[in-house]
């Protein structure tokens, strides 16, 4: 379907409206993903779910005993091994069949997935549930923030993904329903990379006109990044026969190093959810109960937790294109470390005054691991939450970034599915000590970011091979390899002045002291 149809909402706005536009119906979908993640918070403990899933009971203080606490983290858990198959469909298919089409694709599968969920009637359905509905949001996952971030400007992709993560947490408390997001995203623009990258070069030019203007120095601009986007489609078409999933993971692909790139997407989305999100989120409420609140008052202050965690996401909008994806995660993992030792510090006093019998006493140190949960929550709003799903949406080729997204949202499944499942287990072994172990994953994840995870911020998507093109993974050889290329090749990464393309806008010929496409992949 041509994108310059006159009933596109591309027709009608552009520039700054219009990527306005892009990124509320970007946030629907990752509102739907927080909803679905947040209600298993207060559903794990609601005394009809319990009875009828038939994995514990509620006992006569309203406390719900769990005694199958296996079947508990199953039913939660499987929905990420949903996730994980969705994405890698929703990842393939969005290379092939654009980004618009797979968004109305895993919006439909989410749609029939809940259906399904709400009228359960036992364990067996519901897991089958959670499972079609885990297909659903994980191609969703897979191909939204892609579709985002190849629209945005390199200077504001991280805020334009901060704003839909804060309706990703606002999801947690209210749902909109999936079936809007089906209905409009029809009349939305595809992007112009993938546009280009299938040979719809015109349509390409189009809408990158009217992202980026159409008149006077925009339309210079957006002249200028749609021919760097064109020799970067040209530049990585060479490698097209080895784009699979497991040739990505596994294969040779060169200077590129897609492989090295994969591992980094999932192992970020991994600790993402060990950090202690995944346990915070859905098992909120055990926390609190640990923490000496009684169940309804445990119930209450989740939800009230889920509030502060919402607000929380808006100084990412700020921060996040300002001091970049790195230090955002430092400042992340130092301030989410001490929240978790603290929390589980009090929670471990509570439980002690609660034994002995002073309840004064307990009542003080479940306030006081309450507050370092809500800390937690807080700064991983700010930090942790957006950039292990920015980041896969920006480091890889054009050729694959769907799919390379999609591996992303594999770590992210694996991650979830595996804490999820084991949440249950823990709480009921380790108790409070659960929250230690995620305290230790925040220091742990400090040298990781050091060590292996370029800086993305204010570079472009077409610098992302280059940053990526040193034979080592350590990012301080990374970061001096650029500064060589950037060198010794400017053509390569005009992009980042977009008054300076590889190619004149006017003449169509390459600008002097440029190389060909060859040339550009052996100097790589």
């Amino acid at each position: 379907m041509d994108q310059r149809s006159g009933f596109r909402v591309a027709a009608k706005l552009e520039k700054r409206s219009l990527l306005i536009a892009i990124n509320c119906v970007a946030a629907l979908s990752i509102f739907f993903f927080g909803y679905d993640q947040g209600m298993m918070g207060g559903v794990n403990n609601a005394k009809d779910y319990i009875d009828l899933m038939g994995f514990g009971y509620v006992n006569d203080a309203g406390d719900p005993v769990v005694t199958d606490s296996l079947l508990q983290g199953g039913i939660v858990s499987v929905y990420y091994l949903g996730t994980l198959m969705g994405c890698l469909v929703g990842g393939w298919i969005g290379d092939r069949i654009g980004r618009i089409k797979t968004i109305a694709f895993g919006a439909a599968w989410a749609i029939f997935g809940a259906v399904l969920q709400c009228s359960a009637q036992n364990h067996s359905w519901m897991i089958c549930a959670r499972l079609i509905n885990g297909w659903g949001t994980g191609a969703l996952n897979a191909i939204v923030p892609v579709w985002a971030t190849e629209t945005a400007e390199h200077t504001s992709r991280g805020q334009f993904i901060a704003i839909e993560f804060t309706l990703n947490i606002f999801g947690v408390v209210v749902i909109i329903p999936l079936i809007v997001l089906f209905g409009i995203c029809w009349f939305f623009p595809e992007s112009p990379r993938w546009l280009a990258k299938v040979g719809r070069d015109e349509e390409a030019r189009y809408i990158l006109q009217r992202l980026r203007g159409s008149e006077g120095e925009d339309a210079i601009k957006a002249e200028n990044e749609y021919q760097d986007i064109r020799n970067v489609v040209i530049h990585e078409r060479k490698t097209a026969q080895s784009n699979t999933y497991w040739h990505m993971a596994f294969g040779n692909s060169g200077k590129l190093h897609t492989a090295r790139r994969v591992q980094l997407v999932i192992w970020l989305q991994i600790v993402q959810e060990w950090v202690g999100i995944a346990g915070v989120t859905v098992y909120a409420p055990t926390i609190f109960r640990i923490a000496g609140f009684s169940s309804e008052k445990s119930q209450w202050i989740s939800g009230l937790n889920n509030i502060f965690y919402m607000f929380s996401t808006l100084i990412c909008v700020f921060t996040l294109d300002r001091i970049g994806r790195r230090w955002t995660l430092y400042w992340g993992s130092v301030g989410q470390g001490i929240a978790m030792f603290l929390a589980g510090g009090m929670s471990a006093a509570g439980i002690a005054a609660t034994a002995s019998g002073n309840t004064a006493a307990a009542s003080a140190y479940g306030a006081a691991a309450a507050s370092f949960v809500f800390m937690f929550t807080f700064v991983f709003g700010a930090t942790w939450l957006t950039v292990p799903w920015l980041y896969p949406a920006e480091i890889f080729p054009l050729e694959v970034r769907a799919k390379g997204n999609a591996w992303g949202v594999v770590g992210w499944s694996i991650g979830n599915g595996w804490l999820t499942l084991l949440c249950p287990v823990m709480f009921n072994a380790i108790s409070e000590k659960t929250l230690y172990i995620f305290g230790a994953c925040n220091i742990l994840s400090i040298p990781m970011v050091y060590c292996l995870y370029p800086e993305s911020n204010q570079r472009t998507l077409e610098e992302m091979d280059l940053l990526f093109a040193a034979d080592t993974p350590w990012v301080w050889d990374a970061e001096r390899n650029f500064e060589r290329l950037k060198l010794e090749n400017p053509d390569l990464v005009a992009a980042a002045s977009r008054g300076n393309s590889v190619v004149d806008a006017e003449s169509g010929l390459k600008r002097g002291g440029s190389v060909g496409n060859d040339e550009k992949s052996e100097s790589l």
